[in-house]
């Protein structure tokens, strides 16, 4: 007591927070590598059930052995997939529907880089397309599987990653940014064409993201520009209002809340995490 106050320490109540996700399942395709793994970790987190998709299963077996670490009721399926191929996307989704009997979420993540710090002019053809293939066809064939899922459910929620580069113009790569840009308009489309059946449809759109993939963008600039990788890591720094890149674990939150019921109202837009970047 002190001055005739009694002073009391009150313990702050903990509560467990529900599982947002609980007994639903999600697709996500380029599962284990860049942004994939920290998103098949957050939906987990959430009590998903995960099907894993991509073309490398032994480090999709890898990562899902880390979630089993950490979540041992996890209900997990790996399949190998090629984005581009529409049969194996039909696989994908038949697979889950046969193990899980429902698809609750599609996110697509699979995706390259390709030409770093080359002019349109000198973007072989074959480069182009391959981007293409990859980011676009890729995302196209995912959602189309999944689609008749979702509408026969009466509900769905589809996370594709765009990026800033299809935010505006991209200097020196116009592949990936024609790509970027056209996961965007395909989404809006893809936004009205299921909104009736209580479908959304969102793009999350990082900026240059801390990883493997950032570290080949930046050491490629480098290579061609004659600097120092730490100067070009600065300058893309430099040019958000934050001054530095987002995590991969940043986007995975932005994913977390796009498919849950707390976004059950956003759908055709873009979730910019960019730290700042297209301001």
């Amino acid at each position: 007591m002190a001055d005739g106050v009694t002073e009391r320490t009150e313990a702050v109540p903990t509560r467990e927070r529900p599982l947002e996700l609980h007994g639903q399942i999600a697709i996500v395709t380029g599962a284990a590598k860049g942004m994939g793994g920290p998103i098949c970790s957050a939906l987990a987190e959430e009590g998903a059930g995960l099907v894993l998709a991509g073309r490398d299963t032994g480090a999709i077996e890898e990562h899902v052995e880390q979630l089993r670490e950490r979540f041992s009721d996890l209900q997990a399926l790996i399949v190998r997939c090629d984005v581009t191929d529409e049969s194996a996307t039909s696989a994908l989704a038949a697979s889950a529907r046969e193990r899980f009997g429902r698809i609750d979420m599609l996110v697509n993540t699979a995706g390259v880089v390709g030409p770093i710090e080359t002019a349109a002019q000198d973007v072989a053809l074959d480069e182009f397309r391959s981007v293409l293939e990859v980011n676009v066809i890729g995302t196209f064939l995912a959602c189309k599987a999944v689609i008749p899922s979702m509408i026969a459910a009466g509900h769905g929620r589809i996370v594709n990653i765009a990026g800033t580069s299809g935010l505006r113009g991209y200097r020196n790569r116009a592949a990936y940014s024609s790509s970027k840009w056209a996961v965007r308009g395909l989404t809006r489309t893809l936004a009205l064409e299921l909104g009736p059946h209580d479908v959304t449809v969102n793009a999350v759109c990082p900026n240059v993201t801390n990883g493997a993939r950032m570290d080949r963008i930046v050491t490629g600039k480098a290579e061609r520009t004659g600097r120092s990788y730490d100067e070009v890591y600065a300058d893309f720094a430099s040019q958000t209002a934050l001054g530095r890149f987002v995590d991969e674990d940043d986007v995975a939150e932005a994913v977390r809340f796009l498919v849950s019921e707390r976004a059950r109202n956003i759908t055709g837009h873009d979730i910019v995490v960019d730290a700042g970047w297209d301001v």
